[in-house]
């Protein structure tokens, strides 16, 4: 899971990465997070990796507050959880104009953060199935059963175990789907492949249990390897 924190003090920063840190050690789970002083700093990072699953934004910041970056945020991702810590309670309301998974009173509460982190990983547990636009019909799809999604002009190509979808959904919108629940990684800028299928990572290439290679982008064989061996490592100890 990538997480971006979102304030402009420093030792605030500190306090809310030890405690992701804390509650990613005890729940076993992968955690990335990323930090930055100001929204703009955010947003100009936001323009070339957009592949968070969490934001910590502080509301008080600058010339760009964090209710304002968050307006900003969901113009473009309306699936991106999002916690707001602040030193004053009268902007609580505000935090449901953007659905808001949680919203924390400064000092940040180690329980409270962490029953929010609970909760985004209850949600991402929660999402096993997807509704999607086929050339003909409107089909429910379990992930379980996806082998991998190709890219295919503006729509896509889902490769499942008994057959092969051709969907109107963007391979985009997918990945913001299927990627939070921590089943899938993206090998390729064309590709997103489920892990449960994976046997093997052999030099840029994936191999699914079926045969079948997929290509490793050079800029994504890191992550790839890192969450290959987080999901097998879960779930064999």
């Amino acid at each position: 899971m990538k997480i971006a924190i979102v304030d402009d003090e420093k030792r605030e920063q500190e306090i809310i990465a030890k405690y992701i840190e804390e509650w990613a050690e005890a729940k076993k789970e992968l955690v990335e997070f990323f930090c930055f002083g100001s929204s703009e700093g955010f947003l100009f990072s936001w323009e070339d990796d957009k592949d968070y699953a969490l934001l910590v934004l502080d509301i008080e910041m600058g010339e760009v507050s964090g209710l304002e970056l968050a307006k900003k945020i969901r113009c473009e991702d309306k699936n991106i959880s999002i916690i707001f810590v602040t030193g004053y309670d009268e902007y609580m309301q505000y935090g449901y104009d953007v659905s808001a998974l949680h919203y924390l009173i400064k000092p940040v509460n180690k329980e409270k953060l962490f029953q929010a982190l609970n909760k985004l990983s209850d949600k991402k547990e929660a999402v096993k199935s997807l509704i999607l636009n086929s050339e003909n019909e409107v089909r429910r799809i379990q992930i379980n059963n996806v082998l991998y999604v190709e890219a295919d002009g503006h729509g896509s190509i889902m490769h499942m175990t008994d057959e092969v979808i051709h969907l109107k959904e963007s391979f985009g919108n997918i990945e913001k789907q299927v990627i939070p629940t921590g089943e899938a990684v993206k090998c390729h800028r064309a590709y997103l492949v489920n892990l449960r299928f994976v046997s093997a990572i052999q030099n840029s290439n994936l191999i699914l249990d079926n045969g079948e290679n997929l290509p490793i982008s050079r800029s994504q064989m890191k992550n790839v390897q890192r969450e290959f061996l987080r999901y097998y490592g879960n779930r064999k100890g």
